[in-house]
């Protein structure tokens, strides 16, 4: 499925585009997850390149907190106990016009079956302090900000 990797910078355009006239503005959510150990859930999509937090798009007639624990189950296996706590919302303007993406914590979870298919080459569990190099720069910067006290960009 890495051959979505090399089709993707040909087809975002038509797909932001697709997005801006079904949508206008666009809803994205963002999980933070631990494990046992401090580790951060971080995920390697099959269609895009690096390391990200798990999440994806806020659909129509369900609320962000309902897509966070959405996604998670599906891109990670992660069935969140509880409410996730919103950290932070930010603007993806740069890259996605219109687009916001908003963070949230969870707090308690359980492994279950992850539920995508195709859409995840790896999951991975990092030290905060010790991302892979892969780790795009607006996540980097989100656990910097949910880990070690870095100011807030409300910018992705």
């Amino acid at each position: 499925m890495l051959w979505r990797r090399r089709v993707e910078p040909f087809t975002r355009p038509l797909v932001y585009a697709w997005f801006r006239w079904r949508r206008g503005l666009t809803l994205g959510v963002r999980g933070v997850v631990t494990d046992a150990e401090g580790r951060v859930l971080l995920i390697e999509h099959t269609y895009v390149h690096g390391w990200h937090l798990p999440g994806g798009g806020v659909e129509r007639g369900e609320t962000a907190e309902t897509a966070v624990i959405r996604e998670l189950q599906e891109e990670a296996g992660v069935r969140v106990l509880g409410r996730p706590t919103l950290v932070s919302v930010h603007s993806n303007e740069p890259r996605h016009p219109g687009d916001h993406v908003l963070v949230y914590r969870v707090h308690a979870w359980e492994p279950c079956a992850a539920s995508a298919q195709g859409e995840i080459h790896r999951v991975g569990w990092f030290a905060p302090d010790a991302l892979p190099a892969e780790v795009t720069p607006g996540n980097r910067q989100r656990i910097a900000e949910v880990f070690h006290a870095a100011d807030r960009d409300p910018m992705w």
